[in-house]
């Protein structure tokens, strides 16, 4: 499980998502999120699977990898399905036994909500993580929230926690799964015994991975202070962001996109089916 997170990579490529302006895929990200969201018919959760669909076919991400994405949310999925299922009431049940009744509106509620949560996982990961160096994001975030410098908010200092924060996380993941791996050489036990015997087992891998977060903390600030790195005014860049063409063409897409599936939400798919 702890190999499945990747939440934080950067997977490179020549797709339209990786030559995006930054800048734009994060107003892009903002837009799909606020689609997602706003979704509550039939054929609107059909329009936004869809559009994640098409999504995860321009970024051109290995289909392993996504479905790694999605693995560690597999319990909230399911509990979330259960919970719609089950305790969501309607008019008719379709199935009783006893005090379990399942109606259609619970099945209908718990695939909606599964189609939002994947959407969401996805969507984010695709349009930002994976196909965003985490410079380009420290860069796009900071130009994007240049303006509250003027309130006296420090701009890149906040973009650039953000980065490493993102940057750290498999760094950590693959530190996690060392310790664990050396203890259980050592003959630690992590999924025998009852909850509190599994809490115990825990401290031997949450103290070293502390102490080896607060040791690469400390080695990534002195290098910075040794390379006489100072953020904000009068900081040049590598790689200067430039706005395309196409970067205006897929906000506008997007943007389109999600008024459609506000007007959808008006439309239901009759489920015949489902009596």
């Amino acid at each position: 499980m702890i190999k499945d997170i990747t939440i934080g990579q950067y997977f490179p490529g020549d797709t339209l998502l990786h030559k995006t302006d930054p800048r734009f895929k994060i107003i892009i990200l903002i837009i799909f999120l606020t689609s997602v969201l706003a979704a509550a018919s039939t054929v609107s959760f059909l329009a936004v699977f869809c559009l994640t669909v098409i999504l995860l076919a321009i970024s051109r991400i290995n289909l392993k990898i996504l479905l790694k994405s999605v693995k560690p949310l597999i319990f909230i999925l399911m509990f979330t399905a259960v919970v719609n299922i089950f305790f969501v009431k309607g008019e008719n049940p379709l199935i009783s036994l006893g005090f379990i009744k399942i109606y259609k509106e619970g099945i209908i509620n718990a695939v909606m909500m599964l189609v939002r949560l994947v959407c969401l996982v996805l969507g984010t990961t695709v349009i930002l993580s994976y196909t965003t160096s985490p410079l380009d994001m420290t860069d796009a975030l900071e130009r994007l929230l240049s303006p509250l410098k003027y309130i006296k908010v420090p701009v890149h200092d906040f973009s650039m926690m953000m980065t490493i924060a993102l940057r750290f996380i498999p760094t950590l993941v693959e530190e996690t799964d060392k310790i664990i791996s050396a203890q259980k050489a050592r003959g630690v036990s992590f999924d025998t015994g009852g909850l509190l015997k599994r809490l115990k087992a825990l401290i031997p891998i949450l103290i070293p991975l502390f102490y080896s977060a607060i040791r690469r903390a400390y080695e990534l600030a002195e290098a910075m202070e040794c390379r006489l790195y100072r953020g904000g005014e009068g900081r040049t860049r590598m790689k200067v962001l430039n706005v395309r063409a196409s970067d205006y063409i897929f906000l506008t897409a997007m943007l389109a996109v999600c008024v459609g599936i506000f007007l959808l939400n008006s439309y239901e798919i009759p489920l015949g089916f489902l009596k």
